[in-house]
């Protein structure tokens, strides 16, 4: 993997290219941190391929969720409160 300051990427910005497709990832420094790297496109579609998570749908989610098992009368069958009259 090569290394090359930010400002020496910014002026050969092709030549960057042109070895990360070849050879392989370049770091991109900027005050001598590693910032950025670059890869090459047949590269960044395998990683994606790889690592990218299945969509769900809302349902699929929710039922996935912890399964409670709670205790809710049928309808109609729990009793009302008497109407209150003034």
């Amino acid at each position: 993997m090569g290394t090359w300051q930010l400002q020496e990427a910014k002026a050969k910005l092709t030549e960057v290219i042109e070895v990360a497709t070849k050879d392989g990832p370049q770091t991109i420094t900027q005050r001598g941190r590693e910032t950025a790297v670059l890869i090459s496109i047949a590269e960044w579609k395998q990683l994606q391929a790889t690592h990218s998570p299945t969509k769900k749908t809302l349902l699929e989610v929710l039922q996935s969720g912890p399964q409670y098992d709670l205790n809710i009368p049928p309808r109609g069958q729990h009793k009302h409160r008497k109407p209150v009259t003034f």
